[in-house]
């Protein structure tokens, strides 16, 4: 097991929005993150990646055991080092190309030197066939290819978990399939993922496992066969039928 989240809790204000969820992610494991806005799956995502200071709860990373009340910075960090976060709107620097947007973690945060960090940038937007874009900058190129860089910059970093935070929402139907084609690619290749997303037809056939959340907690888990087909709990079953007659 690569991760391991007990018991996290998180509340903005006086709204509670994480009530003691547990989550467990294997190596290799494709972990498809689904339910209702609002039901709490971006901010475990944000929690567990440390862009929000859970309230309580306790993270087990690569065998480690860190309370996240306490949690030190030292800690944070790295863990953080193991971990990429592809974002719902790209977050890629303006002024700099795609290949500068791929490179600026590895130099700036990871202090790697830039013939090193050049070549793995290099070889990253290849990765994501991005390769021919890499001198334009992000209002150059559709929202898709601004997706797969943001995906380059985090396997540059070479992590054991890859966060991502619904990353087709802001793309239409043709550039959805651009980007969901490279996360497929990656699932064979064997990254460790965890996805929030609406995307049900790639939760159902990439995704090994599949997550539902509501109000704060996961409601059921299971592979994906039996959660869109059999799944055993009420409200699943209100979710996967809704969203079924949706995409009907």
């Amino acid at each position: 097991m690569i991760l391991e989240a007990r018991n996290i809790i998180k509340s903005f204000g006086d709204t509670q929005i994480l009530k003691g969820l547990n989550l467990s992610v294997d190596k290799g494991d494709v972990v498809a993150i689904l339910g209702r806005s609002g039901s709490g799956k971006t901010t475990l995502l944000r929690c567990l990646d440390f862009l929000e200071k859970a309230d309580g709860g306790t993270l087990v990373f690569d065998g480690k055991e860190h309370e996240l009340k306490t949690i030190s910075k030292k800690e944070i960090r790295e863990i953080r080092l193991k971990t990429g976060f592809v974002f719902q709107n790209y977050n890629l620097f303006s002024n700099m190309t795609a290949l500068e947007n791929v490179m600026e973690g590895l130099v700036t945060a990871r202090k790697i030197n830039k013939k090193d960090a050049l070549d793995t940038a290099l070889s990253m937007l290849e990765k994501v066939g991005m390769e021919k874009w890499k001198d334009h900058y992000p209002i150059q190129l559709s929202g898709g290819q601004q997706q797969r860089v943001a995906i380059a910059r985090a396997l540059a970093t070479n992590p054991e978990v890859i966060y991502f935070d619904e990353p087709t929402s802001a793309l239409d139907p043709e550039l959805t399939g651009e980007v969901l084609e490279v996360m497929k690619r990656l699932a064979e290749d064997g990254m460790t993922m965890i996805v929030v997303t609406h995307e049900m037809g790639f939760a159902r056939r990439v995704a090994s496992r599949v997550v539902f959340m509501e109000e704060g907690v996961v409601v059921e888990e299971g592979d994906p066969e039996t959660i869109f087909t059999s799944p055993k709990e009420k409200r699943t079953q209100e979710f996967i039928s809704r969203i079924s007659s949706v995409m009907e």
